[in-house]
């Protein structure tokens, strides 16, 4: 199976009892084939109450009181991918082409109205175990990476940060609600081979644009840059790997930095740095699992990265500041006797107001960023079944709660049933 449809089922692994397989292999020529991935769909209702209204670009839930039934994918998409690995001038040589078509139902012509089809791996990888390998292409960002393959939400649901589940390509699980996105990325990356399993990765990553909405009161509230004057981005992580007996665990850090770019004329930025880091650990002993994560940082945002990272004090004051964000979640596992494992999971993510913002009750003008997200929570109930070798019965409950800067809540409780396939 090619490398991040492993990495998937390699997180999922730690949701399920099963053992991660390579897909469909064909030997041709020169080459082996790989066709792999998963298909899955999910019924989720929600039941939304909270009359708080919470600005951001990102995840958070909607106000209103209402009982909504969906259907759509999870936190993975249908995955469907193509690969191909070669030994030639002592160097193993692969490629990964996929596509992600969504569950979800068209009700409208407009993008985004239906699952859709992404497109977020066409890569190339070339090294050998005794130096590493090179990775040139678009793949999953380096740095939450862990994060995001640690959460036993990764075969199933999570979140759906509003009232109406499957109107997307995907479901969030923990995004935005204990860790940032790590997406998919232009990149060029290294990776060192394992070394006692320690290992390491450090990569240059496309320059990400960045949005602020500060207030959505004022006609000018939304700063938003380009990639002007603005550096790539620069990852990486190290990870050590351990296992003993009925044991195994795993340790990590990562981190991104970049250079922020031009927030357009007249606006002068007062930070020009964005960076964020985490540490991670997961650790399992004869049927139980254990996952504690924490990330902080400045102007990276929340839920996605670049997501109202960066406000400013009121319309005319030329500065714009970082805001800082944090979070993280913890998490506990046990397979039963009958291979269903059993999960429960917290988490939250927060961000704070820029230098000179204030959360005052009154929002009419910039500045006055009561309405804007302060903070993402939730709490995940799991059991995830292997039906068969790769056939997954997943039931979950999630209740997510939305704060703004003035603490007024919304709150979203979602019962997810559903099925995923790996092959």
């Amino acid at each position: 199976m090619n490398k991040n449809i492993k990495l998937a089922v390699a997180g999922a692994v730690l949701a399920l009892s099963a053992t991660a397989n390579a897909g469909i292999l064909i030997p041709a020529g020169d080459w082996t084939v790989d066709i792999g991935g998963n298909v899955n769909t999910y019924a989720s209702a929600s039941r939304a109450d909270g009359s708080a209204v919470i600005i951001s670009s990102g995840a958070s839930n909607q106000a209103g009181t209402s009982t909504t039934l969906g259907f759509g994918n999870g936190l993975l998409p249908n995955f469907l991918s193509v690969g191909g690995t070669t030994r030639q001038n002592d160097l193993d040589v692969s490629f990964t082409i996929s596509i992600q078509p969504g569950s979800s139902h068209r009700t409208a012509l407009g993008a985004g109205a239906d699952g859709g089809i992404n497109n977020r791996q066409s890569f190339i990888t070339f090294g050998d175990k005794s130096w590493g390998s090179f990775l040139v292409g678009k793949n999953i960002g380096i740095f939450a990476q862990d994060a995001i393959l640690s959460d036993m939400t990764l075969l199933g649901v999570g979140a759906t940060g509003q009232a109406n589940p499957g109107a997307g390509n995907t479901s969030l699980g923990r995004i935005g609600y204990g860790y940032m996105y790590a997406d998919w990325k232009p990149m060029i990356s290294y990776t060192t081979p394992n070394m006692n399993g320690f290992q390491a990765t450090g990569a240059v990553t496309q320059a990400f644009n960045h949005t602020s909405i500060t207030n959505n009161t004022v006609a000018n509230n939304v700063l938003s840059s380009s990639t002007v004057n603005a550096s790539p981005a620069y990852e990486g992580k190290a990870s050590y790997s351990f296992a003993a007996n009925d044991t195994t665990g795993k340790v990590w850090v990562s981190g991104l930095a970049q250079k922020v770019g031009s927030f357009g004329a007249g606006i002068t930025n007062a930070d020009t740095i964005v960076y964020a880091g985490d540490i991670g650990a997961n650790l399992n002993v004869s049927g139980f699992g254990l996952t504690g994560y924490y990330y902080s940082g400045q102007g990276l945002g929340t839920t996605g990265q670049g997501l109202d990272g960066f406000g400013r004090s009121a319309a005319t004051t030329t500065n714009v500041s970082a805001r800082d964000m944090s979070g993280g979640y913890v998490q506990a596992t046990y397979i039963l006797p009958s291979k269903t494992k059993a999960g429960i999971s917290w988490g939250v993510s927060r961000l704070d107001t820029a230098d000179g913002e204030t959360a005052g009750a009154a929002a009419a003008t910039m500045g006055q960023v009561s309405t804007l997200l302060k903070s993402n929570e939730m709490l995940t109930v799991g059991l995830y079944h292997p039906l068969t070798k790769h056939l997954n019965l997943v039931a979950e409950f999630n209740h997510s709660k939305s704060e703004n800067q003035v603490r007024a809540e919304n709150k979203i409780n979602n019962v997810s049933l559903g099925a995923i396939l790996f092959f």
